[in-house]
């Protein structure tokens, strides 16, 4: 059982109206994470969520790029690109978190993917592995040393950030419950043998005990 301390934050990634259902990329049961996120941020005593924030005509978007369809692949200047539907466009409605999330135990949201020509899945690095977020000096400064992540969706965004949380030092943690993936191409299978090898734990909301504010 793993007891939640003051040195912990719960990572609340992409929970927005275009991963859910009807949303432009809807992660498969996406909405189903909501309420029980809602639960797990009474467990922890810090919490900060995610947004996906793209200009128009972002480079991920496969609509930039005339001939390509989405879940297309590119190669970008830093590596493979998966191109995505036209998703969480800067002040859209489908860039809104979801209506039924809790907000009220956010202490920092992040926005992220707003370079034109980067895509972003990590909370941490963009996707050309240099650009940093911001989010390992605010988890140093506030002397957090370990990271939960919970979201949409688990093969992606969930992952890198998790990932890259143990790159720069942090316990990392997927509570897999408390997620759900797209699930391409054997996505998820990679994803989960990914984190595995990096050393994220994946764990599920039962492991968690009642913590400071349980």
């Amino acid at each position: 059982m793993i007891i939640p301390r003051e040195g912990d934050l719960l990572l609340v990634t992409d929970i927005q109206r275009d991963f859910c259902a009807g949303g432009a990329l809807a992660v498969p049961d996406g909405d189903a994470v909501v309420p029980l996120i809602n639960l797990l941020m009474d467990r922890f005593p810090h919490v900060a969520a995610t947004q996906d924030w793209h200009p128009r005509g972002h480079f991920s978007f496969a609509s930039a790029h005339p001939g390509c369809r989405p879940f297309d692949s590119i190669e970008a200047s830093y590596g493979p690109q998966t191109l995505w539907p036209d998703h969480c466009v800067q002040g859209s409605p489908g860039a809104e978190l979801h209506p039924g999330l809790r907000t009220d135990r956010f202490e920092l949201i992040i926005r992220k993917g707003f370079h034109p020509g980067i895509d972003s899945y990590s909370t941490f690095l963009e996707n050309d592995r240099v650009t940093k977020t911001g989010l390992d000096g605010y988890m140093r400064e506030r002397g957090f040393t370990r990271i939960f992540c919970v979201g949409l969706a688990l093969d992606y965004c969930v992952r890198f950030s998790a990932e890259d949380a143990r790159h720069f030092g942090f316990e990392a943690y997927a509570i897999v419950d408390a997620c759900r993936a797209i699930d391409q191409h054997g996505s998820l299978a990679e994803a989960r043998s990914a984190m595995d090898a990096a050393g994220v734990r994946l764990i599920a909301s039962g492991d968690i005990a009642a913590g400071p504010r349980g």
